[in-house]
């Protein structure tokens, strides 16, 4: 029986606000552990203290952040049995394995290393501590790869095949999963992502010391350091989003067709909407600024390659469609007729569609007998919101491009000592503290919400996915963890505020601002 549409949606919206409250805290975890590697690496160099107080200052929010984090994402995993049941019977298998990796692994990794870091200043060599560090950094972005390693085959499903006999999707081999291309570089993406959002972190509450005068030597050069590995990881968190586009413009043409609002397949090279306000229901858009030739240059790299256009797009899945309405027909016939090697070879031949023919459900209990305009409709759902991705997509790309002008800026100034008497970027600087997560959630909100109107592309429609509770249920549960997560959030601000305003001086070393006569008076 098909979930009922109302509840589908209410567990769409449950998984996404848990998945984002969850993400709120992923990105400064990823990346504040590299900064803070950094700032210890300077420590065991040089051997200065100021470097140790950095790195275990910078740990104490951390700490709080990473513990945050752990709360919100435990519960997105029993989702997928709770609320994603048929999901998860359908590629269990195959879904679950990197996911499992990643908490016997990559887990218990970054857990050992994190007691280690904080319990191993004084029990510990300053160079196993260093490697205790890293084996932190090394295991958070390990859980990371894992996590997006799975979340790369909801996206592009490789190395797997459908069983009649099972009626579900099974591993043919790891290897293509584990090294599927949307994966990998996801995985550099969001690990460089992280980044920017830990340096701009460090850079913003760096800056209010500087402001309000304390600690400056602290303060400038945690900055320091903050604006050098910035200005690196915004710059290549950019080449890896330029390689992550020519795989979408290769796996994922309803996406990519969706973030530049192509409603029609150009002559090449494609000219870029850099302004457009699309409409769904007229299939064009109503308004447009266009630069020449610019599209086709940065997903394609070339002159000549055509980016197929929405309504060519959706042309395609309406083939698509019809030949997974042959492929529903025969599969039905095996499981009430039993298989023959003439239907099983048909079957093979069509059975790469039958998740197309499956988005008729959406309309038909019937799919074989499913009317023309039942077709044109499936075939519509194939593009995503297209201004909702088109607008999130330009949001996390102009605070991306902020970033990386704020970290020039920052950084040539500390290079010319000219940025110390710059009250006003210091300030901005502060405020700037919410662009990265705000960046990072749009852009995980582009990656997902772009790839609807499925769960597994091309294989398992989300109408199909969710488990069959009832609408109540779901209400319910979706204001608990909203209520749940609000309270947890508010709990990281007030502790994040608190010790990010005493500063080091909450290390109780009796040398920093607060703990000096200067600092009381």
């Amino acid at each position: 029986m098909l979930p009922d549409p109302s509840s589908v949606m209410l567990a769409r919206i449950q998984f996404g606000a848990a998945a984002s409250f969850h993400f709120l805290f992923v990105p400064l975890t990823l990346g504040l552990a590299w900064v803070m590697l950094t700032m210890e690496i300077a420590h065991v160099r040089t051997g200065r203290e100021i470097y140790k107080d950095m790195v275990r200052f910078w740990g104490k929010l951390f700490g709080i952040n990473f513990a945050m984090g752990v709360l919100t994402g435990l519960t997105l995993e029993f989702q997928f049995g709770t609320n994603w049941a048929y999901y998860s019977q359908y590629v269990g298998d195959i879904f679950g394995t990197p996911l499992a990796i990643e908490g016997l692994v990559a887990f218990m990794l970054e857990s050992t290393f994190l007691g280690l870091f904080f319990f191993g200043w004084n029990k510990l060599s300053k160079y196993q501590h260093l490697f205790a560090t890293f084996c932190l950094a090394f295991g958070s972005s390990l859980s990371a790869l894992f996590i997006l390693i799975a979340n790369g085959y909801m996206q592009h499903p490789v190395g797997s095949a459908f069983n009649f006999e099972t009626m579900r999707m099974e591993t043919i081999s790891l290897l293509p999963i584990f090294f599927s291309r949307i994966g990998q570089i996801g995985f550099a993406h969001t690990i460089l992502a992280g980044l920017v959002t830990g340096c701009v972190f460090v850079l913003g509450i760096s800056s209010y010391y500087i402001v309000k005068k304390q600690d400056l030597d602290f303060a400038k050069r945690s900055f320091a350091i903050a604006a050098g590995v910035g200005i690196v990881a915004s710059f290549i968190v950019m080449v890896m989003g330029d390689q992550n586009g020519l795989i979408v413009n290769e796996d994922q043409h309803a996406k990519l067709a969706a973030m530049e609002a192509e409603w029609e397949t150009q002559t090449p090279p494609a000219s870029f909407n850099l302004i457009a306000f699309p409409s769904q229901s007229e299939e064009r858009n109503l308004f447009a600024i266009k630069i020449p030739a610019v599209l086709g240059l940065l997903v394609t790299h070339s002159t000549d390659t055509a980016i197929p256009g929405i309504k060519e797009i959706i042309k395609t899945n309406e083939a698509r469609i019809r030949r997974g309405m042959t492929a529903y027909k025969l599969l039905v016939d095996m499981r009430e007729n039993g298989a023959t090697p003439r239907t099983v070879a048909a079957f093979n031949e069509y059975k790469d569609d039958l998740g197309y023919g499956l988005l008729l459900k959406r309309y038909t209990d019937n799919v074989v007998d499913a009317t023309q305009a039942q077709i044109i409709k499936a075939s519509k759902d194939t593009i995503p919101n297209v201004a909702v991705i088109y607008w999130s997509f330009r949001v996390m790309v102009g605070f991306a491009l902020i970033m990386f002008f704020m970290f020039i800026y920052a950084f040539l100034g500390v290079i010319k000592k000219t940025i110390w008497e710059k009250t006003w970027f210091f300030r901005l600087a502060v405020y700037s503290i919410p662009i990265p997560f705000i960046t990072c959630i749009f852009g995980w909100f582009v990656t997902e919400h772009g790839r609807q109107p499925w769960t597994i592309s091309g294989v398992l429609p989300t109408t199909l996915s969710s488990s069959s509770l009832s609408v109540s249920d779901l209400a319910l549960s979706l204001f608990v963890f909203v209520a749940f997560y609000t309270a947890l959030f508010i709990t990281e601000l007030y502790l994040m505020f608190k010790y990010a305003r005493r500063g080091p001086s909450s290390l109780h070393l009796g040398k920093y601002h607060f703990e000096t006569s200067r600092g009381n008076e």
